[in-house]
């Protein structure tokens, strides 16, 4: 793939070239970026992420042009630094959908599906025991593969690439473009490169371009900025009359075992312990080829405990006799991640089609909580996104019509699909864990309702209310007591971030802002009222959710943060934005719901390669 300067050489040759020069302005006047000439590409498809969504969307667009014989130019925008950098997941895929997407794929050279599930447990942990449990049917994974997700979208972008579809790792999609009158997206502007914490350009400065698009696809998996954006702007929650999203919080790491514990191929689910009968989450342990071992923990964010820490319960998990035995003897990790899922199924898919383009995959949220499996469905959307994408691309206009495309027929589409039953079927599992009951509940209920494969006359409701609004006051909530940690089986966090190979340059504008959905900027007295509230009502919640050390509530010790209206309590925010691997933590359970993520400069962030 291309580097990024490789790339920049070759969008300005379809494109005029807009030079612009720091000198013309003094550093210390205010730089306007909505005054700067930018570069404009004409593209008929835009897909803003490279996953497995995205790519899929692109090969498939490229498979109809050989079918169809219409010429279509299809461009991806990846923010990761390379393709499948940024992924991360479990992960278990369940091939349906790329049965379908690449008939021939066990024949292709590189793949790296090597590792077929041989089989599936499910066990209940209490803190010293762990007994076997029945295993739900929509648990089965015969046929299916243990991979790295991440080397998965890898190899997808190069046989997109080779069918031709331009990729363009490093170029974050950071804002939309929209039609004169507002009322259809256009495309897609670029990340800009080269400014400082001021905003300010620095003598690198590269405005981002501006993609123009038939159609713009939007795959930039869970909780991505631009889905949020496009959801509100065109009311697409309200239009399919959906619930709100809610999310699960993944927790990994990838361990080469001792031999005498590896067992290719054994996929083991865990429940109960170390989380309480209060807390949605379970764990994973998954053979992977080669002598590998992916184990994680998945939490609810809708917990309720303050005091909770993801990263902690995970470390807790692996002291248990189970993992102790597992992870002992010549075993090294290598490896560390953690994610934000999509849990809502099926009542909170939005309306997919805005006008000018569409939601794929995890970006609209399409993960099967009970298999535990997403990458199926999000692959298989973006197919149908991109056969109606196709569609309204190719056709020819009538002359002097300039009306934004189309794109119902894949809300259509995706309705009369293998994705709509597979998530209808299973569409009252999640939601049964939020009754008084609690996990308990839940697992009786989805015991029966995973007989009946959801073949009942009722729909249950996910909650009305943000995952951030489920947290308690800490004055309610008791602290946790984590051990400290016992190396090598577990570290501080420091230690595991260290293995994700991330890194933002220091000299940029901040990606985490401190700001409502309804503020266009950072001012000093939401910072004060978000320390204020989150150190006093939620002791600081973020500062052990976040599993990459991004936040802290400090000692204002000098009493500047006080001064400037930002502190308050003698408290005051610290947001280390290099550290972050992308999580989307942060934007959905601060209790203040009041940090909003955003790209950063493209090419920054985790290096996953293994996860």
């Amino acid at each position: 793939m291309l580097s990024r300067a490789a790339r920049s050489r070759t969008r300005l040759l379809r494109a005029p070239v807009r030079a612009f020069h720091v000198s013309l302005r003094r550093r210390n006047e205010a730089f306007d970026l909505e005054s700067v000439e930018r570069a404009t590409d004409e593209v008929d498809v835009c897909i803003i992420g490279g996953g497995p969504a995205g790519l899929s969307a692109a090969i498939r667009l490229k498979q109809l042009e050989q079918e169809k014989g219409k010429e279509i130019r299809v461009v991806v925008l990846e923010k990761g630094g390379e393709v499948g950098s940024h992924v991360l997941s479990g992960a278990v895929i369940e091939p349906r959908a790329l049965n379908e997407l690449l008939p021939d794929w066990q024949s292709r050279d590189g793949h790296p599906l090597n590792q077929p599930a041989t089989s599936s447990a499910m066990r209940l942990f209490t803190k010293n025991s762990s007994y076997p449990l029945p295993h739900p049917p929509q648990m089965n994974n015969n046929g299916n593969y243990i991979v790295s997700l991440s080397q998965f979208t890898a190899w997808l972008g190069g046989i997109a690439e080779e069918l031709g579809v331009e990729i363009y790792p490093g170029f974050a999609g950071a804002s939309l473009v929209y039609t004169e009158d507002g009322k259809a997206v256009a495309g897609v502007r670029t990340n800009d490169v080269g400014l400082d914490k001021r905003g300010q350009p620095k003598d690198s400065f590269e405005p981002g371009m501006e993609f123009r698009a038939k159609v713009t696809l939007i795959a930039e998996g869970a909780r991505g900025s631009l889905s949020k954006i496009v959801q509100r702007r065109f009311r697409l929650r309200e239009a399919a009359e959906a619930d709100p999203q809610t999310y699960g919080f993944g927790v990994k790491e990838v361990w080469r075992v001792d031999p005498s514990q590896y067992r290719a191929g054994e996929v083991v689910h865990t429940m109960g312990w170390p989380l309480n009968n209060q807390t949605y989450g379970g764990g994973w342990v998954y053979h992977m080829a080669d002598g590998l071992v992916s184990l994680g923990l998945v939490v609810g964010l809708d917990y309720a405990n303050p005091y909770l820490s993801p990263y902690r319960e995970l470390q807790r998990m692996k002291h248990h006799p189970y993992f102790a035995k597992l992870l002992g003897g010549d075993s090294t990790r290598i490896a560390y991640g953690a994610r934000t899922l999509n849990e809502g199924g099926l009542q909170s898919v939005p309306q997919l089609h805005f006008p000018g383009g569409a939601l794929v995959g995890c970006a609209a949220g399409f993960v099967n909580i009970a298999k535990i499996k997403g990458t199926h469905n999000a692959m298989k959307t973006g197919m149908l996104a991109a056969e109606t994408a196709y569609d309204v691309a190719t056709a020819e206009s009538e002359e002097g019509q300039d009306q934004p495309v189309d794109m119902s027929a894949y809300d259509t589409a995706y309705r009369n699909s293998w994705v709509y039953k597979d998530l209808h079927e299973v569409r009252n599992l999640r939601p049964s864990f939020n009754t008084g009951l609690g996990v308990l509940g839940g697992v009786l209920y989805s015991g029966v309702d995973s007989l009946l494969r959801g073949r009942v006359p009722w729909t249950f409701r996910n909650p009305q209310t943000s995952d951030a609004r489920h947290t308690k006051r800490a004055s309610e909530c008791t602290p946790i007591d984590y051990p400290a940690p016992q190396p090598p089986l577990s570290t501080d966090l420091m230690t595991a971030l260290a293995l994700t190979g991330t890194n933002h340059a220091e000299d940029q504008p901040a990606h985490l802002r401190v700001r409502t959905t309804d503020e266009d900027v950072e001012s000093s007295r939401r910072r004060q009222e978000h320390v204020q509230r989150n150190v006093e009502e939620y002791a600081g919640l973020l500062g052990r959710a976040c599993p990459a050390g991004v936040y802290e509530y400090v000692e204002d010790e000098d009493g500047s943060a006080q001064a400037s209206g930002e502190g308050w309590g003698g408290k005051k925010l610290v947001i280390n934005a290099q550290n972050c691997i992308h999580c989307k933590l942060c934007d959905v359970k601060v209790p203040t719901e009041d940090i909003q993520w955003t790209v950063p400069e493209g090419g920054g962030g985790p290096k996953y390669t293994v996860t």
